[in-house]
């Protein structure tokens, strides 16, 4: 399935971070930012050092092929490239999208980026593309990406178990968090009084 139109990349900003539709203009800065080992523990396969380039061109493939709406990161006071993150498992007729594929340069864990990026990522998809659902997903290991998540403030759902099996071999359980439209208003401030902006509707 492709996405469809009204469910694309297009530039993003907030609180200091921008969200670039990933072209090959990223391949660079984001080579850099993925250079460190820790990132990927949890992720389905490294990206760090000579395996890069597999990450870069099975994102840019996917996202010029219209399957996943694919960013990259970047923050605006140095203009550096941090990172990346996505809308998958998108379902139009449901009106329904995963933001998942995330991943920082550590350098900004723990700092106002992760927030920016998911207060503009929800923005847009609950106020601009009309969306009902927003999901999140990550490995039950993962206590960081969990706590992350929670402090969003979305809904931790259930876990699935055995959901995938990790690239070690081991089965993953997989913890299922949400956002949806009913909840977008209080979230929207709780995400804005965290970044210290202003949040006018875009409809506004």
């Amino acid at each position: 399935m492709t996405v469809p139109p009204e469910i694309c990349a297009v530039a993003l900003e907030a609180a200091g971070v921008r969200l670039e539709p990933l072209g090959p203009q990223h391949r660079e800065g984001l080579a850099a930012a993925a250079d460190h080992e820790v990132i990927w523990a949890h992720m389905p396969a490294p990206a760090h050092g000579d395996n890069f380039g597999v990450w870069f061109e099975a994102a840019l493939a996917i996202a010029r092929a219209g399957r996943e709406a694919v960013w990259a990161v970047r923050t605006l006071a140095d203009g550096a490239l941090v990172g990346s993150t996505r809308y998958l498992a998108i379902e139009p007729a449901h009106r329904r999208v995963e933001v998942g594929h995330t991943w920082y340069t550590p350098a900004v864990w723990a700092t106002a980026v992760n927030p920016a990026c998911k207060f503009a990522l929800f923005r847009y998809g609950f106020e601009v593309l009309g969306l009902n659902r927003i999901e999140l997903k990550t490995d039950n290991r993962n206590t960081r990406s969990q706590a992350a998540i929670a402090k969003l403030g979305a809904t931790r759902e259930g876990v699935f178990r055995a959901h995938m099996v990790r690239r070690d071999g081991s089965l993953r359980d997989s913890v299922y968090f949400s956002v949806v439209r009913s909840d977008w208003p209080a979230v929207r401030q709780r995400l804005a009084t965290r970044l210290g902006i202003a949040c006018p509707a875009l409809s506004e």
